[in-house]
């Protein structure tokens, strides 16, 4: 059968699968709805809040189909801790991005042809390649998935142009269905998400946004680590503060060490290694604090955090949602703090300017960017090439935000691809076969290195395996450049394919290099964008500095919950509630409205306001009251009595 037509055929029950693989009794809420739903055959999609169990939603299918499934996700650090998770639980995953060596990126392509993976994991640009889609075509393709579906809409918080190439695989498996996810969408994203991916008809599974167990709350203050300090004492369990700056991640953890409280910093340019050992550490319970960019947090599923802190303010309610999400995922009491002061307000408003500089400056950017990787004119599409910002600002004399979000429009106008998150563990497989490695003639140190890779790890001939060189290092009592060099000296030997971890982002060129005057910026990637990102930030404005109303109900109809009741739990209400009048408090308040209305020509709003120590709000109401009841009248602007008339 071609892949054009391939069987959705189950070959076994979901909670059958789900128990067998991941040793759960039953579903999540909205979980097997959706599965049932995909397995049905229907485009689907999920909207499912942070820590709902997305990634089950098509797993399970994935496991239950008899052919592949693939995954289309735009984080490559996440889509690795996916497939190695999957791997450890006996189920054959491989993903694909621009950061593979060509040999990783054959092999798994080989795997897939062969039959021997049950779900492929895809960055978004690897759709461009005409190549691949050649490729895939070829595969038995039973389900596609689009992870973080929100990037597909051009009315979403983080839009990419290369999500557009998605479509193109419906075309190839018309009859394939797709199931889009996402953790947070307006109305607008989820029609814009549904029409982009041809959906059959629509199909959404949705739950409420509402996370009954977090107490939300603001705090404004002029000493930021006065506040923080108070909060993660006037609480227990794990915590994480997010702050928008590498730098400060470093700074506030130091601060708090310096007060007794055990914390680490987090950010995406550690190496592989500190990242995964501090999150370790952090999630074993050894350190109680986590400060961290926005890096923090994806795939990472620590039931038991008690607070998160945002020490900076997000840029949209959507992120404020996801990372503010990540506290109480046992459904037990938690808190999310924003500390604010008055400069914020300000700063996210100047975040827009930044985020959307000069087309001219961009255009500039672009050029020098192709000057720094040694891409000439009509050359370089599909070139790869490390990119280390800080080095490329300081060369051409540019601001580093500004210059980054040329780049990030370049990526979305679909220029080229830049790509922070590229962190990479060091990884070896096996080419030289079992009874090959017995006739090898090594030198003493690459002969023990080789034998230590043999005992140490599994897996060595079937496919690539993270290693650790300082790991090596240490039980043989070698430097990691002995190591390193042994290493390369196994590849040369053709023993080995070894790949060097790596730290810095790249470019991927996604087109050859084009003459300035030619790169264009479209105006719905400029022009649309920039007012998109305006409204997100005065939604985030409103809900951090407007106190007026329930902060959970302001931000349950942003994502378009119709149905909203106050929940009683955040500052503004418990605020409300603690100084809610008793009944003689409001018919003394009424007297006293009464008696300033009776005064000769009345008395304006703000004058009873006043008067009274008051907010005009609760005048108004009383008044309008008395004025139902006949008790008083409003004259122009001054409140009488009927009896002043």
């Amino acid at each position: 059968m071609s892949a054009r037509t391939a069987s959705t055929q189950r070959i076994a029950d979901p909670l059958e699968i789900l128990r067998k693989n991941w040793g759960y009794d039953s579903f999540r809420p909205m979980q097997r709805e959706i599965i049932d739903s995909v397995l049905g055959g229907n485009d689907t999609l999920g909207l499912l809040p942070t820590g709902g169990g997305k990634s089950i939603t098509f797993q399970v299918p994935a496991l239950a189909f008899e052919g592949l499934t693939v995954v289309v996700t735009p984080l490559i650090s996440l889509m690795k801790d996916q497939v190695d998770n999957l791997l450890q639980r006996g189920v054959q995953a491989v993903c694909l991005h621009s950061g593979l060596t060509r040999a990783e990126h054959k092999y798994g392509i080989d795997r897939c042809m062969l039959g021997r993976a049950k779900l492929l994991y895809v960055s978004p640009e690897r759709l461009q390649s005409k190549q691949f889609i050649d490729q895939l075509s070829l595969m038995k393709v039973s389900l596609l998935v689009v992870d973080e579906a929100h990037c597909i809409s051009q009315w979403g918080y983080d839009f990419r142009p290369s999500y557009l190439n998605i479509v193109r695989l419906r075309e190839i498996f018309p009859s394939v269905p797709v199931l889009a996810l996402t953790a947070s969408a307006t109305p607008e994203v989820r029609t814009d998400i549904m029409s982009r991916l041809a959906f059959r008809g629509e199909n959404v599974f949705a739950l409420s946004f509402a996370r009954p167990n977090i107490s939300y709350a603001v705090r404004y203050v002029d000493h930021k680590d006065t506040m923080l300090l108070r909060a993660l004492r006037a609480t227990s369990g794990t915590a994480i503060v997010y702050v928008r700056s590498r730098r400060r991640t470093y700074e506030l953890a130091q601060m708090l060490q310096r007060e007794g409280i055990s914390a680490l910093h987090y950010h995406a340019g550690l190496s592989p290694d500190d990242k995964s050992d501090r999150q370790e550490r952090w999630k074993r319970g050894e350190v109680r604090v986590i400060v961290a960019t926005n890096a923090f947090g994806m795939g990472i599923d620590k039931p038991d955090v008690r607070l998160v802190v945002h020490y900076d303010l997000p840029p949209s309610l959507e992120e404020y949602y996801q990372e503010a999400g990540r506290a109480g995922r046992d459904g037990r009491e938690s808190y999310a703090l924003v500390i604010a002061s008055k400069p914020d307000k300000g700063l996210l408003t100047r975040r827009v300017g930044e985020a959307f500089p000069p087309r001219d400056y961009i255009r500039k950017v672009y050029e020098l960017a192709c000057v720094f990787c040694g891409i000439a004119v009509g050359e370089g599409f599909e070139v790869v090439r490390e990119f280390d910002l800080a080095t490329f600002c300081n060369r051409f004399h540019l601001q580093p935000a500004p210059a980054r979000s040329a780049l990030m429009l370049l990526t979305r106008a679909g220029w080229l691809e830049y790509v922070e998150d590229a962190a990479t563990r060091s990884r070896i497989m096996l080419t030289a076969g079992k009874t090959e490695l017995y006739d090898l003639r090594l030198d003493g140190v690459t002969d023990s290195v080789l034998q230590l890779v043999l005992r140490t790890y599994t897996g060595l001939f079937a496919d690539y395996v993270n290693i650790s060189e300082s790991l090596i290092a240490r039980r043989l009592n070698l430097t990691e450049e002995q190591v390193y060099q042994s290493l390369l000296a196994l590849c040369r030997a053709h023993v080995a394919s070894y790949v060097p971890h790596s730290e810095n982002p790249y470019i991927y060129f996604t087109t050859a290099r084009e003459e300035t005057r030619h790169v264009l910026i479209p105006r719905d990637i400029y022009e649309v964008q920039r007012e998109r990102m305006a409204v997100r930030v005065r939604a985030i404005q409103d809900f951090v500095f407007g106190a007026s109303s329930c902060r959970v109900a302001r931000m349950l109809r942003y994502f378009g919950e119709t149905q909203v009741d106050m929940c009683g739990k955040c500052d503004v209400c418990r605020e409300q509630n603690m100084h809610r009048p008793t009944k003689k408090e409001t018919i003394r308040f009424e007297e006293n409205v009464i008696r300033l209305a009776a005064q000769p020509g009345g008395r304006t709003i703000g004058y009873i306001a006043e008067q009274l120590s008051a907010k005009p709000e609760r005048v108004i109401e009383v008044v309008r009251e008395l004025m139902d009841d006949g008790t008083v009248v409003m004259t122009g602007d001054k409140i009488q009595t009927v009896q002043c008339e």
